[in-house]
């Protein structure tokens, strides 16, 4: 549309023709989107940001501040630890997060502080033994 509107035509008759001639040549058939729903987050409050959220969604991608990245990788850990095979395997899981929960205390990061101390391995031990008994497993060492 590099024509420009001739003087003494009406605005919008101008925009219009200009409309119509698209959808004669077929400009319009083969949009992306063409027959979708439109998207349901059109209610929501303007956010400036909306593109990179959206890019990070579709790439499955997660910005969370490094201590609440640690608090979630924590939790997560904790709970792969309880449903473990071995005992074993339970001490290293807990070692290794407890080793990231003291660096990130002595080197406090941006953002939220972390909030959390290191687990105890041997009560972390004892909760998956005590589920491990109640669910009829045999304890792997």
């Amino acid at each position: 549309m590099t024509e420009r509107k001739p003087p003494g035509i009406p605005f919008e008759s101008w925009v219009d023709k200009q409309i119509r001639d698209a959808q004669g040549r077929g400009d319009f058939d083969r949009l992306t989107g063409t027959g979708e729903p439109l998207p349901a987050d059109l209610e929501t409050p303007y956010d400036e940001l909306w593109w990179i959220r959206r890019k990070m969604a579709r790439e499955g991608l997660a910005a969370l501040p490094p201590s609440l990245a640690l608090r979630k990788e924590a939790e997560d850990t904790l709970a792969a630890a309880l449903t473990a095979p071995s005992e074993h395997t339970v001490r290293k899981l807990i070692t290794d997060v407890n080793t990231k929960i003291r660096d990130m205390m002595f080197r406090p990061p941006p953002g939220p502080p972390l909030g959390m101390k290191p687990y105890d391995v041997e009560d972390v031990v004892r909760l998956w033994r005590e589920r491990r008994s109640a669910a009829g497993g045999s304890e792997v060492q």
